[in-house]
Formats: C-alpha cells, sequence, structure tokens
C-alpha cells in the first residue's frame, strides 16, 4: 500500500503538481495520531478493518474531524434458482481469489438455492481445487502467496475454528509446505451462524457456501451479517435482480451477474460496520469539501 501512495507521489510530480503538496507519510500508529489530532488535519479517512476503524473513528471523532472509513466485509454473493450456474462458478471463483482474495470488496460467501445448490457446489469445488500454487511471475501460476505470514495464521485459524464448529473442508484447508506465505483455494461447506466462515472476514483464498432454502431465504441470509460493504446477485431475470439489489440488499454496492472491484465514476462503499462515507465518483469528490452559504442583501 506504501508503494501504491509513493508511486502517486511520483506521478503527480512528474506532472507537475509541486513538491509535498500531495505528500506520503510512512509512519507508525503512534505518530498516526499526532497527525489526526493535527489543527492543520480537516479530514480523516482510513482503508482497514472494522477493529481499526473504530480506533481511528474515536479519536478522530475526539477531535472533531470529518470522517470516510472505508472496513472490512464478508460480501455474500447470491445464486437464485434462475442463475446461469456456470457464469455463476466462473464470476466467483475471480470474485474469490482476486488478489489473492485478499481485498475488502472480494466476494466471500456464497449463498446458494436449494434449487442450484449442488450443481453450482460441485463446480465450484472442482474450479477452485484446480487452481494452481506457485510463483506469481510463473505464466503456469494461478495463485500467489498471502502478503504475510501472520495473515495466513490468522485465516487458517479461523478455517480450523469454522471446522470444529461444524464446517466442511471440501478442497484446500492445508499450509503447503512452500517458501512463502502460501495458502490453497479453500471452499467450506455446511457454514452456519456462529463459525467465523459465517460471521467473520475471511481475509484470503477461502470461500463460504451456504445453502438457502429459496431465493428469500438467500435474501436474508445475505442480510444476516454485521458488514455490508459490497455483494452479488446470480439471476436470468435482470430486472428482479435489479429491485432485490435496490430495495432489499442491506449493503452499499451491488453486482448483479458480474464481479468487479471499483470505478472510478461510481461511490464506493459500505454500511453497518464495513464504515460510511463514500469514495470515487462525486459523491468521493464532495466527502472533503465544504458546503458554504452565503448570503447578499
Amino acid at each position: 500500500c506504501t508503494g501504491s501512495g509513493l508511486m502517486l507521489r511520483d506521478i503527480y510530480e512528474a506532472a507537475g503538481l509541486p513538491k509535498h503538496l500531495f505528500t506520503v507519510l510512512l509512519i507508525s500508529h503512534d505518530q498516526s495520531d499526532a497527525v489526526i489530532e493535527n489543527n492543520l488535519v480537516r479530514g480523516v479517512t482510513l482503508t482497514g478493518s472494522d477493529g481499526a476503524g473504530r480506533v481511528v473513528g474515536e479519536k478522530a471523532g475526539k477531535a472533531l474531524k470529518k470522517t470516510v472509513l472505508e472496513l472490512g466485509s464478508n460480501d455474500a454473493y447470491l445464486v437464485l434458482e434462475d442463475a446461469d450456474v456456470d457464469l455463476a462458478v466462473e464470476t466467483c471463483v475471480k470474485g474469490r481469489l482476486f488478489n489473492n482474495g485478499e481485498t475488502c470488496v472480494n466476494a466471500k460467501r456464497f449463498i446458494v438455492t436449494e434449487e442450484v445448490y449442488d450443481e453450482f457446489t460441485e463446480k465450484f469445488v472442482k474450479a477452485m481445487a484446480d487452481i494452481k500454487l506457485g510463483d506469481p511471475f510463473a505464466e503456469d501460476s494461478d495463485l500467489g502467496p498471502m502478503a504475510r505470514a501472520d495473515l495466513r495464521e490468522t485465516l487458517h485459524d479461523q478455517v480450523k475454528d469454522s471446522v470444529e464448529k461444524g464446517a466442511t473442508i471440501r478442497c484446500g484447508g492445508e499450509i503447503p509446505d512452500m517458501q512463502g506465505a502460501y495458502y490453497p483455494s479453500t471452499v467450506l461447506t455446511d457454514v452456519a451462524p456462529g463459525q467465523p466462515a459465517y460471521d467473520d472476514e475471511l481475509f484470503g483464498p477461502v470461500a463460504s457456501v451456504i445453502r438457502a432454502k429459496d431465493d428469500d431465504d438467500a435474501m436474508r441470509i445475505a442480510n444476516d451479517s454485521r458488514y455490508g460493504l459490497g455483494g452479488g446477485i446470480f439471476s436470468r431475470n435482470e430486472d428482479r435482480a435489479i429491485e432485490l439489489a435496490c430495495n432489499h440488499f442491506d449493503t452499499g454496492m451491488v453486482r448483479i451477474n458480474g464481479f468487479g472491484i471499483a470505478a472510478p465514476n461510481m461511490p464506493f462503499g459500505g454500511v453497518k460496520d464495513s464504515g460510511f462515507g463514500r469514495e470515487h465518483g462525486g459523491f468521493g469528490m464532495k466527502e472533503f469539501v465544504n458546503v458554504k452559504a452565503v448570503f447578499v442583501y
């Protein structure tokens, strides 16, 4: 993340922006606290976990600073009774493994209606099992290592805890004997409330497949989360999917029959423990602009 910020700084300065107008500080948490409290700072935004969001939001609120918090999630992708199952499988694999599964808006929970559950699960497990771990620079590799070893350990602990509470590993789930923080593409079924795979964010290449009775039950399960960043719906009835997305899906963003990360012209952000405020688009442009009223008599 710091590399991205430093590259943006270099691009802006190469384009002619005065030096130090856009600044990247490589600092510790203690130093960031002082930055938040500084009188010259008028707004604070964080991309991170909901735990980090609570800490930063508290500090910014105490200093009366405007905040935008873009936090974690366990985004639900619904496979409804009339879904194109092959499209759903292909898209859900991509959505779960994008950036090694280490993105806030990855597809993470896959809520599948009874009508298509067996077909989807069989094809999804096979596709995930066929993913090849290896050097991310190698042509024949599908999945590289995670960002850090401690993140892999946390993910593996979540998998083990979920299994102890009733989940079933359908593929993956074991740390491979490889140099680097590798973790295989993993599918868990029999996922239920009380398991990390149901309740929490699994920040890595682990998919939670959850059975729903029907379309209404799938939407209920999707909303049964403290998070609400993104989500998706697979259905051949586009109009109905749009209606569900607009009026029933309690989340900040919804993809229909597809998966994506962010678009610069569309608002990006969530609800509930996924934070508040928006990045990108017109909404994002206005988050840290003061609205001033001037009266002339």
